[in-house]
């Protein structure tokens, strides 16, 4: 495959993001809250005068544990337009898929199967590849 990744930790899990999507970076320092937002989404923060959404990626995938980030790093994303910050509990390296994508098996639950476009194999081991736009849109809404 040998496409560029962004390794992270994402609620104890080793995750990617294709590195293609992340323009850079970040350590979060102060974030501004949305009134009305759902949880996932932690509010504003701003990098170079552009403001950026800060999701908590743990909570967009409806794993009910907020990020354990202590340095608080993000990935910068633009999805249709915006520009997002996600939340990782850790940012590692950017390196290389060294294998095709193959299916999530299903002991990791039903949020990374949906996040997730497959697992992949690093230089770290066997690697979630996280789908950004999931991240976005947050967790599945429950019927009522």
């Amino acid at each position: 495959m040998n496409e560029l990744l962004l390794t992270c930790t994402i609620a104890g899990r080793r995750a990617a993001i294709s590195a293609s999507h992340v323009q850079s970076v970040i350590e979060i320092e102060a974030i501004t809250p949305i009134p009305g937002t759902p949880d996932f989404i932690l509010g504003l923060t701003a990098l170079r005068s552009q403001a950026l959404t800060v999701i908590d990626c743990s909570l967009a995938l409806g794993l009910g544990t907020p990020s354990q980030s202590e340095d608080r790093r993000a990935a910068v994303v633009e999805v249709d337009g915006h520009l997002y910050a996600l939340l990782v509990d850790n940012a590692h390296d950017v390196g290389e898929a060294t294998s095709d994508p193959v299916a999530v098996p299903g002991g990791f639950g039903e949020n990374w199967q949906r996040a997730s476009t497959g697992m992949v194999e690093t230089d770290g081991g066997p690697t979630l590849l996280v789908e950004i736009h999931q991240l976005v849109s947050g967790p599945l809404q429950q019927a009522a």
